[in-house]
């Protein structure tokens, strides 16, 4: 990507090096049992906020607030880079948004190390990126990259900048009420079921993705020859049956989550040579 010298954006909160979230002792779980449920979510994509709810009985909602540190640009080039991607997701959705009717609100990106706390509750880095529409704010470990290119095999500046980029995906559905609605219907039907959902939630933000992608290729020209192939390794590294496989040796489509590598490619595809948010309906597709 050719991302340097490129405008970085205003609404980057780096949290790095401001000490741990408060997670010991969450709903009376120790350390150890913290432990055990990232390490279950990470290897299942279930969330973990909902398992620590199944251990403590505890609503993730009722986690103290946040007071946010200051926004503004970041020195060292990986932030930059983070922050170059966010600021170019702002262009494109900017434009695109009103089109549905809905002014763009942007998101600010937090990094951070180790664990946070957001208005979703305390989380660690274990879990990978994520999305809290409680505060409307994406959270980056920026380690997260070198287990990505070092333990899944997906490198390179573009494959990161999907990560970014599928985060800023949930916000848009969060914008369009499409996360408050899929919520609710998840309240009212079984775990499969709502696994399913989650499913259509995720491959949607991975079309989203690349939705950003095409315009950041055809109006801003950031876009070098072989990433978006980058990004459909990354997509594919991060299916729920490949993880699967990797952590347990067997794959159950019904715990899944996020979608198998070939939906994540595929969706991620539709955006990529489309730019068009309308194709990321996955609500509506009877053929994921």
């Amino acid at each position: 990507m050719r991302w340097q010298g490129q405008r970085q954006s205003e609404n980057v909160e780096d949290r790095r090096g401001l000490g741990p979230a408060r997670i010991g002792g969450v709903g009376g779980i120790g350390i150890g049992g913290i432990v055990l449920v990232l390490a279950v979510s990470y290897f299942t994509g279930m969330n973990p906020l909902t398992l620590l709810e199944m251990m403590s009985g505890l609503e993730s909602t009722t986690a103290p607030p946040v007071e946010s540190v200051p926004t503004g640009p970041v020195s060292d080039e990986i932030g930059q880079f983070a922050s170059v991607v966010l600021a170019d997701t702002e262009e494109t959705w900017q434009h695109l948004l009103p089109k549905a009717g809905r002014q763009y609100e942007n998101p600010r990106l937090v990094l951070f190390t180790g664990a946070v706390h957001s208005a979703c509750g305390a989380t660690s880095s274990a879990v990978g990126p994520f999305y809290c529409p409680l505060d409307r704010k994406l959270y980056l470990d920026l380690s997260f990259f070198n287990d990505m290119s070092q333990r899944l095999g997906a490198s390179g500046d573009f494959a990161q900048a999907y990560v970014i980029a599928h985060e800023v995906g949930h916000h848009v559905q969060n914008l369009l009420g499409i996360a408050e609605k899929v919520q609710r219907l998840q309240r009212q039907v079984g775990e499969a079921e709502g696994n399913a959902l989650s499913v259509r939630m995720e491959l949607q933000a991975d079309c989203l993705a690349g939705v950003w992608g095409y315009h950041a290729n055809r109006e801003r020209h950031v876009i070098e020859p072989g990433d978006f192939e980058e990004g459909l390794t990354a997509a594919a590294a991060i299916g729920d049956d490949r993880l699967q496989k990797m952590s347990r040796g067997y794959v159950q489509p019904e715990s899944w989550t996020h979608g198998s590598s070939q939906q994540r490619k595929t969706w991620l595809r539709k955006g990529l040579d489309t730019g068009n948010p309308d194709v990321c309906d996955t609500f509506s597709s009877n053929q994921l």
